[in-house]
Parts: C-alpha cells; structure tokens; sequence
C-alpha cells in the first residue's frame, strides 16, 4: 500500500515533458496517475537490467503488455491517495521465442474515501532470448488529421523513466539494449505509448470518466518515431500508436465508465 498527497509538480512535469495543457482544475488526466503512488526500491534491490528483484518475481526480461484502466471519480491534485496492489494472476504461455509467463497486477487508488482508479496492468516475463530486429523501413507516413507526432529522443525516453522511477535499462542505456538484449535501439515505454494515445483521444474532446483498454503488439525503438492518433466513434474511440512508416504498435479502445 502506498499513501501520498497529490501535488501538482509531477503531473505539470508530465505535461511539459509531452508538451499538453495541464489542466487548470487539478483533475488529472486519464493515465496521469501513473506519475504518482510510485514504488522506489532501494538501490540494492534491483537486478542487471533495472527492475527489482523480489520473492517470487518470474525468471526472464519483463516488458509490459497491455492493460484495462477504468476511471470511476476524479483523482485531483491537493488531498491525499491511496493504491493498493495485489497479484491477480499468472498463466504460462509457449511463444514463438519460447515460454512466457504473463502476470496480471491489479492497483486501486482511493481519495476522499472512494475509489477513483481502477486498474489491471498485464506484465509479460521472456526467457533470455535476443532481441528482435525491427522490420525494413518503409515509405514515410505523414501524421493525417487526429494524429499525433511526438519526436521520441533518448533525452525524452530517459525522463520519462525519472519521472515515473523506472529503472528498466531498455529505455536508456543504448550499450545494454545492443550488447545484453540484442535490441538496435532503445526501447520506447509501453506505458509512454498508452499515455500518448489517451492524450491523443483528449485533444479530441474524449473526457469524463472512462473505460480504456490497450495493449502493445510490437516493439517501438527510438529511431522509429512516434505517431499516436484517437478516432471518436458512435460507442467507442479507437485509439493506436504507429511508427513514421505506418507500422502499429499499440492499440486501444476507450468507452464511457
């Protein structure tokens, strides 16, 4: 369980990080909690690749998959929150590039004595494979109407990963990503990707409490850009993230809560 009050200095640090309007209310936005509540382990408890290692943590190199938010209040700043987290499930897989063992993670935020936030995080653990070479690029795709380009850089990959204590190695030490992993280049967040998508959906007017399901479909390095866009329907906005040659690598769909 983690206990903080909800100062606006983190979610004003998100916004001009990402370059959004910080809203002026002190309600924020969907996927801003994650800028908060965070866990910090200590130093010592942290494996080679960044992330901690604690009893019963799965063997194997940890990326994130998907998950389900679903906003039932507004989570503001100026008045104390609480999370509560707990293991819902783990199921073993056999994938292309051997076993995976995916762990599902659920973290509820109360304030003022109801519960604002709603969430199950899916977490997919590999075995110690290489890393996979991106595609050839393709033709240039320039962003059309309601999409979003956001200049990924390893400058704004790093603070990303300060501003929500992620110490994964994947997202900036590029020596790591090529000589330990096998990756050509470092790796964008998933939960960066996500958050672009809701802001994505945002400046088209997509707001009030929300249900909102993603996940990740491929890797997404540095050099590969970031296009995000949101597509309001009669039920539904669809939402994505593609790369500068139109290649998806995360998908979403957002519905009223």
């Amino acid at each position: 369980m983690s206990t903080e009050p909800i100062l606006p200095g983190p979610a004003r640090a998100l916004g001009a990080l990402l370059g959004v309007p910080v809203p002026e209310d002190g309600v924020l936005p969907l996927l801003w909690h994650w800028v908060y509540l965070l866990d910090r382990p200590a130093q010592a408890d942290l494996g080679a690749d960044g992330h901690p290692v604690r009893p019963g943590t799965p063997p194997g190199r940890r990326m994130w998959a998907g998950g389900r938010v679903r906003t039932t209040g507004e989570l503001r700043w100026g008045e104390e929150a609480t999370r509560r987290s707990e293991v819902l499930a783990t199921r073993e897989k056999q994938g292309r590039s051997g076993p995976l063992t995916f762990v599902t993670v659920a973290h509820r935020i109360h304030q003022a004595g109801r519960l604002v936030v709603d969430e199950e995080q899916d977490i997919v653990y590999r075995g110690a494979t290489t890393g996979e070479a991106p595609p050839a690029d393709g033709p240039e795709v320039p962003p059309e109407v309601g999409e979003w380009a956001l200049d990924v850089t390893p400058t704004l990959l790093f603070r990303f990963s300060a501003l929500t204590y992620n110490a994964h190695r994947i997202h900036y030490d590029r020596d790591y990503c090529r000589d330990v992993e096998g990756y050509p280049g470092l790796l964008t967040h998933g939960p960066l990707q996500a958050v672009a998508m809701a802001e994505a959906a945002r400046a088209r007017g997509v707001a009030g409490p929300l249900a909102f399901e993603y996940r990740l479909v491929a890797p997404l390095f540095d050099f590969q850009g970031l296009i995000a866009s949101a597509r309001p329907g009669a039920d539904a906005t669809a939402t994505a993230v593609r790369d500068r040659s139109g290649r998806r690598t995360a998908a979403g769909t957002l519905r009223p809560g």
